[in-house]
């Protein structure tokens, strides 16, 4: 980001690096935006902010539809997923929504904007057999183990996971508290070998004299703080090795499995939503096509004439 911002204060007086700054910051106090995701927006930010200076060498805030449609076909010709330019235009929308907010323009340009549909890619995911495999591998670190249960029985986000504090476990009614997107607050059942293997856990940290008070991290790094993304991420990926999987994972594959599975044992797919933290449906709607091979199973059995 800071290469971006050098190249464009030397080259373009016209880009308003502050108003960017300043939507970054509106991104983390207001809409509750975690810093690596305000991060994102500020650097597709500066990319347009850069195609702006190249091609039109006007303000952000002059800038039409036109001029936005532009960019976009420029993403396209550089050959970009498609994700990743429907991800910008989101960007640009939540800008320019900004920029109405906060008076500085009256009409913003990408209200109109339809956004591309997504290209459905199959999700990446474990079949019961591969995950019987990865809880199985000797010798695994207590935490460690604790943490895959929790992605795999809760289907969480591995952001979601480092944030959570003991009180946010019931283990009682074997639930977990969880704060996801935009800090949306959603209950999720936990079930219990996961429980279990928390309270393992818990009880080697307690042995090595740590202690664990209604606001303390749940998951701790080796000095007794809060795990960071990275570090779980690092500490996991030596498991799946271990595991010797002929797939690529990632901790937010126990994610995919986990929806995909419930799937396949028959709930419903509002269910999984609710559990998942989706807004929308359709981006549930995702997993329910790898089901069709348990339904197709399904039917083959049951259908006097299949």
């Amino acid at each position: 980001m800071q290469e971006n911002e050098t190249e464009i204060s030397k080259e373009n007086k016209f880009v308003e690096i502050k108003e960017i700054e300043r939507f970054v910051r509106y991104l983390i106090a207001e809409m509750n935006y975690s810093s690596n995701t305000a991060k994102a927006y500020s650097v597709d930010m500066y990319e347009f902010a850069a195609f702006v200076k190249n091609t039109k060498n006007i303000e952000l805030a002059k800038c039409d539809k036109n001029i936005i449609r532009d960019y976009l076909a420029y993403l396209y010709n550089k050959n970009l997923k498609k994700s990743s330019i429907i991800r910008k235009l989101a960007v640009l929308k939540s800008f320019y929504k900004y920029l109405v907010i906060t008076d500085v323009i009256t009409s913003n340009p990408t209200v109109s904007m339809a956004t591309p549909k997504k290209d459905k890619r199959i999700p990446v995911f474990l079949t019961e057999q591969e995950i019987l495999l990865l809880f199985d591998i000797p010798d695994i670190d207590l935490r460690d183990k604790a943490i895959l249960e929790l992605l795999y029985s809760s289907g969480l986000r591995i952001a979601e996971l480092v944030n959570i504090n003991v009180k946010d476990m019931d283990f009682i009614a074997g639930y977990v508290k969880v704060f996801g997107k935009g800090a949306k607050e959603r209950l999720t059942p936990v079930g219990d070998r996961c429980l279990s293997s928390i309270r393992k856990y818990m009880n080697g940290e307690k042995a090595k004299g740590f202690s664990f008070m209604p606001n303390s991290p749940l998951f701790l790094n080796k000095y007794g703080k809060r795990i960071t993304q990275r570090g779980a991420r690092k500490a996991l990926h030596n498991w799946f090795v271990k595991a010797s999987l002929r797939k690529k994972i990632s901790p937010h594959t126990l994610r995919h499995t986990f929806a995909t599975h419930l799937l396949d044992r028959g709930c419903d797919i509002r269910s999984v939503q609710q559990m998942l933290g989706h807004k929308n449906l359709s981006t549930t709607q995702i997993y329910t096509h790898v089901t069709l091979e348990t339904l197709r199973k399904v039917y083959d059995a049951a259908h006097p004439r299949s």
